[in-house]
Parts: structure tokens; sequence; C-alpha cells
């Protein structure tokens, strides 16, 4: 089958981090769409939908929105179905559910989950501690962290901190050093949930060679990527992480948002939450 071309409308009151997750979701299901995605936020009066409603006209295609003012929602709904448009209202649904149970409206307020709570103030505080807590640094305050990672090199250990200090967990990492032992306020951390990161050899080869070829014009045959030594590094590295009875969590196959979801999964059960099986 040919690839298929479609426009793709994004409609949001707010930020659209909401409309653009959804929708990168989605399209991760569909080998072959050509998208060209249109972007439209902080869609909040009637003379912005009108402006929306003429570019979905000018590149018909398929309209996802969030938006909470009836009224406005109302107008680019009925916009959409004069023109045959299909349209989402991805948040309907969520709300009509959430209202039956608690008996209550939704505020509808556009944001709200932005607003600069004390949830807020933490993720910036978790934010400030990863970046101060990056690649070993920092040790002394290491005993703060709610979660460290652990693992060779390039093992994705700082996108997963950031991702996780996004979330609200303060996230540190400290790298394995072959034949080295590892700090003592590693070890000393004993309220932190430590996390021993792993990887395929063969993949971690990969990635370092594109990061060398980044950083040097020479091909040269180092440690950091000979094969053997890659494989006694990983070897090893897994072997510390059992004996201290860390969970491991395996990155090969995983991107960094499904290496952080297995993470809170831990974190959740090791604090008594609710948490599904990975």
């Amino acid at each position: 089958m040919a690839n298929r071309r479609v426009h793709l409308h994004l409609v949001s009151d707010s930020t659209g981090d909401t409309v653009r997750s959804v929708a990168r979701a989605t399209l991760a299901q569909f080998d072959k769409a050509e998208v060209t995605e249109h972007f439209w936020s902080l869609v909040r009066t009637e003379a912005q939908v009108e402006r929306v409603i003429e570019g979905i006209a000018e590149k018909p295609g398929v309209v996802f929105l969030t938006m909470l003012d009836e009224r406005l929602r109302g107008l680019l709904l009925n916009a959409c179905r004069s023109m045959q448009t299909p349209a989402v209202s991805l948040l309907d649904g969520a709300m009509s559910a959430l209202a039956s149970v608690l008996g209550e409206r939704a505020k509808n307020r556009p944001g709200r989950q932005h607003a600069m709570d004390e949830a807020y103030f933490n993720r910036v505080a978790a934010m400030n501690y990863a970046m101060a807590h990056d690649d070993g640094q920092s040790l002394w305050s290491l005993a703060e962290a709610d979660v460290i990672l652990c693992g060779v090199s390039r093992t994705s250990k700082t996108p997963t901190c950031v991702y996780l200090a996004n979330r609200g967990l303060k996230a540190a990492n400290v790298p394995f050093v072959p034949k080295q032992a590892p700090p003592q306020e590693l070890l000393d951390a004993k309220d932190a949930m430590i996390v021993g990161l792993t990887v395929d050899p063969t993949r971690l080869i990969q990635v370092r060679r594109h990061r060398m070829a980044h950083l040097t014009s020479a091909d040269a045959q180092t440690d950091y990527v000979d094969a053997e030594r890659v494989q006694e590094e990983v070897v090893e590295a897994r072997r510390y992480f059992l004996s201290k009875k860390w969970p491991v969590i395996d990155v090969t196959r995983r991107s960094i948002e499904e290496t952080a979801a297995a993470i809170i999964q831990l974190h959740t059960k090791m604090h008594g939450g609710d948490s599904a099986d990975a």
C-alpha cells in the first residue's frame, strides 16, 4: 500500500502537551502515514477559533482537540462537521466518566494542570537536583535522592534522570567504572532506590561509536568500543548490581520513556503503592 499523506490539526486551549502526546502515541501505530502537523495552541477566543477553522479548511485532514470551553469547542466541532472533517475531542470521554462518578461538573479551566502549585515546585526542585547530581557529581548529597541510576557509560542515565525529575522524582546517576569500587556515598544511600541499568554489548558499541564520531575524526580502536572489553564491562556491572540486590533494567530495546516508566513502577511498589506489572 502506498503511503498516505494527511494533514493533522492539533488544537489546544493550553500548551498543547496533551494533544501532542496523544497524536504521537497514535501515529506510532501507523507505518504508512506521512503526516503534516499543524499545531494550534492557546486557542481561547472566538477569533482564534475562526483562524483555526480557516486553516483546517485550507488544508483539510484530521483534527485532534483539547478544548475545555464548551462554546468554543462546539464552534470548532460544528465547523468540522460542516466540512466533513473528522474531529476528536480527546478529553470529553475522560471528563464525562469522572464527572459521573464524582457527581460534579468539571471546572473547564484551561491550563490547570500547569498551575504553579506544590507539585510544580517539586518538579522544579527535582530537575535542579538531577542536574546537580549528573554523572556522579555532588556525591555529598546523594542520600537525598529518591532514585539513583547506576550503569556503564552510554546507558541513557542522564536523559532518564531528567524524565524522572519531570515526574517529580529526585533522580541522580552514578557511572559504573570497571575495576573500580563505586563511591561509598552510593552504598550509604540507604533510603534511595538504586537501579542498575544494563544493555546488550553489541548495541552499546554502536551507541559509543556514534558518540565517538561526534567527538573525534579518528577511528581509533579503544577499549571504549572494543568488543571483548565492552562485553566484560557489561557483565561485570550486571554481576555487581545483582550482588547488591539492586533491581536491574535492560535498556537495549526500551525508549527513555519506557525505562523511566519501569523505574517509576518499581519506586511505587517500593513505597507500598499500587502498580501494574511491567
